[in-house]
């Protein structure tokens, strides 16, 4: 009944409807931009930014405006926008997603929303996957816009301020969602305002949209500095695990990847470091090197989930296939895997400061995004981004062979078939595309191949650099290409001379990703613009997915069939149980990111009140009431602390309020118990604001005007600052924890909220009593200069790794002469960095 009423109300149909009516208004236009000079052309920008100014919206100028990009395209490019274009066009500008097949020309596409929304001057950001396709879309796509005369930007990682300044402030401006995302949390960190680079966030498109806001919506963002911790026990830890067995020491299950001691294991480890009971709170962190040192050794594999390069161990992107230079994994486990390959183990990390793409990308005021491949997760986009997924039509009819999935029993079998299907198409010439999973599969097809003496390329993780010229070969008479899964995502296979004739590429995929929306991007590589292809999975009952969902009585009815390895089954029922372990597998990804953007709200709404706020004190020129409302607020809390409402004022305390008011805030002598005695709490408030009052007077009429205003932004700052690193680690190890609420029949995610709030407003308080304190007791030097409170990198962690970016160095203040130095080296801080001289 549902299937019927979705045929007969199909939603895409409807607006599929109204933008092919817009599409035609746009091509009657055609004749009329075509008969326009240059000159003529390029004044059409200043003449629809000024009806812009005058109140006309963007959806009034858009027929016009995209007929302009249209007729400049073929003019710059030579290239004429198809009427499916200008259609997926439109989807973009109405801040929806575009569902465009590979070889549809989506970045062309981009081009006439991204041209319509710059004309409001408020700045248009086009996001991409890696820099390569930011540096070559700016480029290429750059020349239509310059010649349109709109600015155009790049902002990479690595550019000075000044070159981001420039960047952002160009009417279009191409970048990494990264690169974004970092800018963003560094802007909120600044201690100028002056220093800034980003605008407020406008209008972005996001190209391979799907990649950004689903594959890396479980990616925070993270600026982080160096934590103070001992690498030793990393040490300890993995030589013990190393004695471990499985199923005695420890169980280890598949489908979870969950590593668990047994009695035995705890017994053998208590042993081993001399302690009585494992699980004494006083042995936690002991508990926690041994958990990540089993699941450094037992979950996670060298080629697979990391490869080792240059004494250093950098993990690979589960999505892509990508090296993740520079990323590591968070909570120690980054450091267990470099014990485990016996590297050099490095410090773990602090935060400074953190976002979600999630979070981001919704703070923009209209967002789209296009890919190949997004229906999949439309109830995702809907419920998360509040974007529709529309399906555009391809301009020629799809005529790729897709062949049901073909089923072997074991991986040694089905790895043999690929290769003889591989070989009987390199000798007709046809090019063949094989799609794997990891690095591991990629190398293993490789060295039959190499047995075969057929000549291929592999794409991998670990030769990435030759991407795009892989890639441009992979469509060529005879090529056989080699990729881990969405390597080369964003760039298009063109079929060579000859290649048509012979049926086009041949896409081999050697088994199936846990996503639909994976395997159906790499059969996507083939059949563009109508050309032919095949596309052909192979599977075995001893693949990752099929072990997960059960492949066990499967395998047993094959065998009891007595069918051999050369035998595959092409079974409906298998592809079916394939496809809804898939469904099952997307359920529960789903189900973990709108968990984690749940949680992460809780933090998004705290970080918008403080950043609000952080941005009000460096705009304001002065300062002065708003220290003086926090002073307000810190002595009103301890005073009625000392003397309260419900107590006899004959007991109440004060000389310790004395003392307190002594200790941070005014001179000894300045008020006394005698003051204070017998008067109401509002009273005794009043009598001792009057008296800071005065003294903040005193401190003005010493320094100028400038210097005073400088000193309180100084102030706040390093207090809000300092106080807000230390509230999101505490959040975090509250996150952490969480969970075993549930045992107590608590709403882990309620706790979290309400503790979370209680936290926060502890921390709001901790910055107005540090705020008063310094304010009122701090002397003031000549030379005061804001300082960052610790300097931060940037790390992007994959699910829970981390990408390094910046330089890891953690600037701490007022270090003791005896403490440990800040540079890591283990003497005290006088005998090193310290020394004077």
């Amino acid at each position: 009944m549902l299937g019927i009423l979705n045929k007969v109300f199909d939603p895409n149909k409807r607006e599929l409807k109204k933008l092919t009516r817009l599409s035609e208004q746009i091509d009657a236009l055609a004749s009329k931009m075509e008969a326009l000079s240059d000159d003529e052309l390029r004044g059409k920008t200043e003449e629809f930014k000024a009806r812009y100014q005058k109140g006309e919206t963007l959806d009034d100028l858009l027929v016009e405006a995209f007929a302009v990009v249209r007729e400049g395209a073929k003019r710059v490019l030579g290239l004429y926008p198809y009427p499916v274009q200008l259609m997926g066009g439109a989807t973009l500008h109405d801040g929806n997603i575009a569902e465009m097949k590979t070889g549809e020309g989506k970045t062309l596409t981009s081009t006439m929303p991204v041209y319509l929304n710059a004309l409001s001057g408020k700045g248009v950001h086009v996001v991409t996957v890696n820099e390569y396709l930011a540096s070559r879309d700016a480029t290429e796509m750059g020349q239509l816009y310059t010649f349109l005369g709109l600015t155009v930007g790049l902002n990479t990682n690595g550019l000075s301020k000044e070159e981001k300044q420039a960047a952002y402030a160009c009417d279009i401006t191409y970048s990494t969602n990264n690169e974004l995302g970092f800018d963003y949390l560094r802007d909120n960190m600044v201690l100028y305002k002056e220093q800034k680079v980003q605008r407020p966030l406008f209008y972005a498109v996001i190209d391979e949209v799907d990649s950004i806001l689903i594959d890396e919506a479980r990616t925070p963002l993270i600026i982080s500095g160096t934590a103070q911790k001992s690498t030793v026990l990393y040490i300890q830890a993995n030589a013990f695990v190393r004695t471990m067995k499985k199923d005695e020491d420890f169980t280890y299950d598949e489908k979870t990847k969950g590593v668990q001691l047994t009695e035995e294991g705890i017994t053998k480890a208590e042993k081993a470091f001399g302690i009585e009971n494992l699980f004494d709170i006083s042995h936690v962190s002991l508990n926690h090197h041994i958990n990540q040192a089993l699941k450094a050794h037992v979950s996670m594999h060298k080629d697979v989930d990391y490869v080792v390069q240059e004494e250093e161990i950098v993990i690979v992107d589960q999505f892509t296939g990508r090296l993740m230079k520079g990323r590591r994994y968070s909570d120690g486990l980054h450091q267990a895997i470099e014990a485990k390959e016996g590297l050099e183990v490095q410090n773990e990390s602090m935060t400074l400061a953190t976002i979600t793409f999630q979070n981001y990308f919704r703070m923009y005021e209209k967002l789209s995004g296009m890919t190949g491949t997004a229906k999949t997760e439309e109830e995702e986009f809907r419920n998360i981004y509040n974007m529709n997924v529309v399906v555009i039509p391809t301009n020629r009819d799809i005529v790729r062979d897709d062949r049901p999935d073909l089923i072997y029993a074991s991986m040694d079998g089905k790895f043999r078939a690929v290769c003889e299907d591989i070989a009987e198409r390199h000798q007709q010439g046809q090019p063949v595309l094989v799609g794997t999973v990891a690095i591991e599969t990629s190398e293993l097809i490789s060295r039959y191949l190499t047995k075969k003496g057929i000549k291929h390329n592999v794409l991998n993780a670990k030769n990435h650099e030759r991407e795009a010229e892989i890639i441009a070969e992979a469509g060529h008479r005879g090529a056989v290409t080699i990729a881990t899964n969405m390597a080369g995502r964003g760039t298009d296979i063109k079929l060579g001379e000859g290649v048509k004739e012979i049926g086009g590429l041949a896409v081999i995929g050697t088994e199936r990703h846990e996503s639909r929306r994976i395997d159906n991007q790499l059969r996507g590589r083939s059949g563009r613009q109508g050309d032919p292809g095949v596309t052909q999975f192979y599977l075995s009952m001893e693949d990752e997915l099929m072990r997960r969902f059960g492949s066990d009585n499967m395998k047993a009815m094959m065998t009891r069939l007595g069918m051999d390895d050369s035998q595959p089954i092409q079974s409906k029922m298998v592809s079916r149980a394939v496809e809804s372990a898939q469904k099952r597998v997307e359920g529960n990804n789903f189900d973990a990111r709108k968990q984690l953007l749940s949680y992460d709200d809780v933090l998004r709404q705290q970080r918008e009140i403080l950043y609000t706020q952080r941005n009000e004190v460096l705009e304001s020129e002065n300062l002065r009431e708003i220290v003086e409302k926090m002073i307000m607020t810190s002595l009103s809390r301890n005073v009625g602390a000392f003397t309260p409402g419900h107590e006899d004022p004959e007991n109440w305390n004060l000389q310790g309020l004395i003392d307190y008011v002594n200790g941070n805030l005014l001179h000894e002598g300045d008020i006394t118990v005698n003051d204070i005695r017998g008067k109401e709490s509002d009273e005794i408030t009043d009598l001792i604001f009057a008296k800071i009052k005065e003294r903040y007077n005193e401190k003005e009429e010493q320094l100028s005007e400038e210097q005073m205003r400088e000193f309180e932004k100084v102030v706040v700052l390093r207090a809000v600052d300092s106080k807000w690193i230390d509230h999101i680690d505490a959040m975090d190890q509250l996150r952490q924890g969480i969970h075993l609420r549930a045992y107590g029949q608590t709403d882990p995610l309620r706790e979290y909220n309400h503790e979370g709030f209680a936290m926060f407003e502890h921390m709001i308080a901790s910055i107005e009593e540090d705020v008063a304190k310094y304010v009122m007791k701090a002397e003031i030097r000549n030379n005061l200069e804001r300082e960052e409170v610790a300097k931060g990198q940037a790390v992007n962690p994959k699910e829970d790794g981390e990408k390094v970016k910046k330089k890891p160095v953690v600037k701490q203040l007022d270090v003791g002469r005896n403490n440990p130095c800040i540079c890591g080296s283990g003497k005290k801080y006088k005998n090193c960095c310290g020394q004077i001289g």
